[in-house]
């Protein structure tokens, strides 16, 4: 009896024994790989990113301004709710941490004691409240916000944003004021001296040889004789574009010189406005469409704008996809047709049927979603502004100062200067870009246009440079000028 119990004893003991022996082994086989794949697998929710712009939201107009920071060595750091998003950000190897947007906690552990600027693109009811939090960690931080509705921009001020990026109104002003006038208008109106020089802008279709090749391998530009003093690259402008810059699809080049047509290429020339009366047709009359309107009445333009619903300050009244609403409107005669409708199919639709109706008239078209770009060029429009790469270029021209981004949107001139102070001296020499963000882009020399201008040309008695830049490049032109002729006297 007694031999049993203590067999059955012994029993119980190795039993025991055994169950802890098994649990220290599964701990380090599978308890501790599970948990370590558990920590591996959870968002990061810190950053010690430092200098660095915090991005608040994720969208593809905040995919086009982490780009333009990435190009000039900008840290960024995208803070996200969603943990799958933020997951996915790092597995493309983006900087992104989880948080409450709404929360200061959330803004410390993106080290914004220490970052440079926030952008707070999630909705006009949210911004205010992320402003206020990040503004609560770091006061001095710069902050931007970007809204939907102008009539907010108010409280988003006294919420503490230091700049504000209105999408509709930017978009609307953009679109008018590229129907208003193209670049190649506005350097052949700065050019005064006699000659067959032609300036045109080209597209370069989906398809084409140019694209992928930069404008350095692309020597057919050489062989033809002809000059590309500018590029539209998606929402910006770029001023002579450096020969390693690569030709995208949709890129339309401003080009000089006695040129053939680019037919074999597949690029397509982009219609001159020589024939046409000062006239602009606006297709859509709600927030972007009363700004375009408004931008091409101050340009001193007519307009005339259709809507499918009777508002104030619509001329006509019918739907832009019924060709008789488009004859009625006398679109073959006009300048350039605006199509600043919300909805891409419309746009699209329209763009086909005013390529038939008015083919010799430049089509401005919006487009809500990127994919849309592609099939609107393919349709036929001649210029195609994305409000997500609108958006992103504008608030990357706000953040990056050494380089000046020149969006639609930008008071971009070509004036005349002669410089006497300049004479004997090289462009290269006087690296004008770098002193001012001016662009010498031709020179009147000896009754001729010159075009292709490099760095070692140098500047003669009676030459007349022909320079391109904003406003604020052109003003900083003006006092290099007015301080080396203080120079020269003094």
């Amino acid at each position: 009896m007694w031999e049993q119990s203590d067999r059955f004893a012994l029993m119980i003991v190795f039993m025991n024994l055994s169950a802890v022996l098994l649990v220290f082994v599964a701990i380090p086989l599978y308890a501790v790989p599970l948990f370590r794949q558990a920590m591996k697998t959870r968002p990061p929710t810190t950053s010690d990113l430092t200098d660095h712009v915090i991005i608040c939201g994720y969208s593809a107009q905040d995919e086009v301004l982490r780009k333009e920071l990435q190009a000039v060595d900008i840290p960024y750091l995208y803070v996200e709710p969603d943990p799958e998003l933020v997951m996915e950000l790092n597995e493309r190897g983006l900087n992104a941490i989880m948080g409450d947007l709404e929360s200061a906690d959330t803004y410390r552990a993106a080290n914004a004691t220490h970052a440079q600027a926030l952008v707070a693109d999630i909705d006009d009811e949210t911004n205010p409240t992320v402003i206020l939090s990040a503004n609560q960690v770091n006061p001095d931080l710069r902050t931007i916000s970007v809204i939907k509705e102008l009539e907010v921009e108010t409280y988003h001020r006294y919420a503490g944003a230091d700049d504000i990026v209105s999408t509709r109104q930017l978009l609307g002003k953009s679109l008018g004021l590229r129907a208003a006038g193209t670049y190649a208008e506005k350097l052949q109106q700065a050019i005064e001296v006699e000659s067959d020089l032609q300036i045109t802008g080209v597209l370069v279709e989906k398809g084409s040889d140019l694209v992928g090749q930069t404008l350095r391998e692309s020597r057919v530009f050489d062989r033809m004789g002809v000059t590309i003093v500018g590029a539209w690259i998606g929402g910006k402008f770029v001023v002579t574009p450096d020969p390693d810059t690569v030709i995208e699809e949709n890129t339309i080049l401003l080009i000089t010189g006695e040129h053939d047509d680019f037919e074999d290429l597949q690029t397509r020339k982009i219609p001159a406005h020589d024939e046409h009366e000062p006239r602009v047709v606006v297709c859509g009359f709600g927030t972007v469409g009363q700004s375009v309107v408004e931008t091409l009445q101050a340009e001193g333009l007519q307009v005339e704008s259709i809507d499918i619903e009777p508002k104030d300050g619509v001329d006509i009244i019918g739907d832009i996809t019924d060709p008789e609403t488009l004859e009625r409107a006398n679109v073959e005669d006009a300048r350039a047709v605006v199509l600043s409708i919300d909805e891409d199919t419309t746009t699209i639709y329209a763009t086909l049927i005013l390529n038939q109706l008015a083919p010799d008239t430049e089509i401005v078209a919006r487009a809500g979603g990127d994919d849309s770009v592609q099939k609107l060029y393919n349709a036929g429009a001649d210029f195609v502004l994305s409000l997500s790469h609108l958006t992103g270029e504008s608030l990357a021209s706000l953040l990056i100062e050494e380089s000046e981004i020149l969006t639609p949107d930008v008071n971009f001139e070509f004036i005349r200067a002669s410089v006497p102070t300049f004479i004997g001296q090289s462009l290269g020499e006087l690296d004008l870009r770098n002193q001012t963000g001016c662009t010498v882009v031709a020179v009147e020399h000896n009754g001729e246009v010159l075009t292709d201008i490099g760095a070692n040309f140098t500047i003669e008695g009676d030459d007349v440079l022909i320079v391109a830049g904003s406003k604020a490049s052109r003003n900083r032109f003006h006092q290099l000028v007015t301080e080396m002729e203080k120079n020269d006297t003094s």
